[in-house]
């Protein structure tokens, strides 16, 4: 049959046509057969959910959608629930559920200071050790508290090197990191993991426009970057426009840093950004001369990297909060990095260094324990920063659903964004205030959202959405209708 179509073909005179080969017409008819059969399937999605997306101009393929009840007698609703999909930061939900599970909710990560040799009378007379072992939220705040200990500890001069201990993670280079497509390589939530961060190399940048020129500010104020102020003020006029007339430029040495500002500023206005320019060991270390000379001690070695002897001494150790407070942050404000350390620290309990491949390792096997076979399941650094990592609708929903079940589901949901309340679901579904517990995902390409709805008998059903699409900023108000629609779904009593 395929022969006959391929060669009996009537043609005009003196018209050249290339004949279609077998391969040809198969394919065009699999096509054929593939899109008819996507329209079929695509009628199964409710109605509002396939108006939503053909008003924002998305076809139904690219969504991926598992609906869960688990209090109610309704029915599961999937819609290509099985297609490996890029879940954005909704992959941030497997790190912390597993995190919960494998390091427990009052898990809390150290901060060792320690030395060869005992103060006395107030000198160190040898190297001072600082070893990481990937606290998420070693603050300014926290630093700054640190080192007051180390002064209640008897130290006050410190007549050696500063030795930075960073070995209990591997990680690859820290320039080797995710690219964002933008031109904002400096950007926090872009900052790599690293056993010993610091407050996340952050530096807040303000500006406040004066009539006699701009006043600029850094904090916390390193010696290592400078700001050439090259700003000058106008007269008064909208701040709105402000930023629009202002150009900044960096020079960075890895080390130290330059921040070269020009332009102009209407006067009585202000400007902040937030910045991370210096690597890990760098910033790590003029954060702590800075804090150490604030607070009158005093340090004459330099700064170096190196391992703890085995022979110091522990001078003191701060913790960090513990998990089920951190995972509020990563989950609720999507913060990238304290997703990426606690991911790296998930295989803490196997020997050697933690790395991304010991911990996704780790969570295969809690997931296998738990009798859950997630073949298509990819993590590179379990935050969803990521054009690497997957996951289906189906198999991310059913994590969701064995969270619900478990001992630490309270620690777990609340650590979700509270619809039209806080975190990255502030600002959306006014009319559904409080009854959803929503992650958000958000790269280039991608939208998602997942979590727990309650409907409004006020059972809670499990929903996984994700679009996967070149057009993908399109997809937020389907995504909107997805969480309605669940909302509004209710058994007939």
């Amino acid at each position: 049959m395929f022969y006959a179509l391929s060669t009996l073909r009537i043609m005009p005179p003196g018209r050249r046509v290339r004949l279609l080969t077998k391969s040809e017409i198969l394919k065009k008819l699999l096509l054929v057969c593939a899109l008819a059969w996507g329209n079929a399937h695509a009628a199964g999605l409710p109605a509002e959910i396939l108006s939503a997306l053909k008003a924002a101009k998305l076809p139904s393929d690219s969504l991926s959608l598992a609906i869960v009840p688990l209090q109610s007698s309704l029915p599961a609703l999937y819609f290509q629930e099985d297609k490996p999909s890029s879940p954005a930061s909704t992959m941030k939900l497997v790190t912390t559920y597993a995190g919960l599970s494998l390091l427990g909710p009052a898990y809390q990560w150290a901060t060792e200071i320690s030395s060869t040799v005992k103060p006395v009378n107030g000198i160190l007379n040898g190297d001072l050790y600082i070893k990481g072992y990937g606290d998420p939220k070693l603050n300014l705040e926290r630093f700054w508290l640190m080192l007051r200990d180390l002064k209640a500890a008897g130290v006050k001069e410190i007549r050696g090197d500063l030795v930075l201990d960073r070995s209990f993670f591997s990680v690859s280079d820290e320039n080797a990191s995710y690219d964002d497509d933008g031109d904002e390589p400096y950007r926090p939530f872009l900052v790599s993991p690293d056993s010993l961060l610091s407050n996340f190399k952050s530096l807040r940048l303000t500006l406040r426009a004066e009539a006699g020129g701009v006043v600029t500010s850094l904090e916390p104020n390193l010696a290592t970057v400078l700001i050439d102020n090259r700003l000058s003020s106008s007269p008064a006029a909208s701040c709105a426009t402000a930023k629009n007339k202002l150009q900044m430029g960096v020079d960075n040495q890895g080390g130290s840093a330059k921040i070269v500002l020009s332009g102009s500023m209407p006067a009585g206005c202000t400007s902040e950004r937030y910045l991370a320019l210096l690597d890990h060991p760098s910033y790590t270390a003029s954060l702590f001369r800075s804090l150490w000379a604030e607070q009158g001690g005093v340090i004459t070695g330099a700064n170096r990297a190196g391992v703890v002897p085995a022979e110091a001494q522990v001078l003191l150790t701060t913790r960090s909060p513990d998990l089920a407070n951190v995972i509020r942050d990563i989950n609720k404000f999507s913060n990238n990095t304290m997703a990426r350390q606690l991911y790296l620290s998930l295989g803490s309990a196997e020997p050697g260094k933690d790395s991304p491949a010991k911990s996704f390792a780790a969570v295969q096997r809690w997931l296998n324990g738990r009798g859950k076979n997630f073949d298509e399941l990819k993590m590179e650094n379990g935050s969803g920063l990521s054009r690497q990592e997957q996951i289906s609708a189906r198999h991310l929903a059913e994590l969701l659903v064995d969270a619900w079940q478990s001992p630490y589901a309270a620690e777990f949901i609340s650590s979700l964004p509270l619809v039209a309340l806080d975190g990255t679901m502030k600002k959306r579904l006014g009319s559904m205030a409080g009854e959803a517990h929503i992650k958000t995902g958000t790269l280039r390409d991608v939208r998602a959202a997942a979590g727990y709805v309650r409907d409004t008998n006020g059972q809670t059903s499990v929903v996984v959405a994700m679009i996967n699409h070149p057009q993908a900023t399109a997809g937020l108000p389907v995504l909107d209708e997805i969480l309605r629609f669940v909302h509004r779904r209710v058994a007939k009593q």
